[in-house]
């Protein structure tokens, strides 16, 4: 199965008042760079899943309907993804390929 590597990049508002990109990077987590199963449509939400007040990110679309979080350690940083449970059993979200 193909892998695609999960690129951000941040709005950055600039001093006249405009706003633009900065430079696209990798999301790792952990020490590993963040891949998204073909064909590549994520649904990247960002949430204190655990009340931390660190948010975590969760990404969707991955096989089977499953969806991955990367808890936050701060400062834009995750630790390496697992998939979302609920109840102990990994969530699936119906209909998807």
């Amino acid at each position: 199965m193909k892998k695609f590597p999960y690129v951000v990049a941040a709005l950055v508002p600039l001093s006249s008042g405009a706003v633009d990109f900065e430079k696209p990077y990798q999301l790792k987590g952990g020490e590993a760079v963040i891949e998204l199963e073909s064909p590549g449509y994520a649904a990247p939400a960002l949430y204190d899943l655990d009340g931390d007040g660190v948010k975590d990110l969760l990404v969707g679309q991955f096989m089977e309907g499953k969806v991955m979080v990367y808890k936050g350690k701060g400062e834009g940083k995750f630790a390496e993804g697992k998939p979302l449970e609920a109840g102990g059993e990994v969530v699936k979200i119906p209909g998807v390929w």
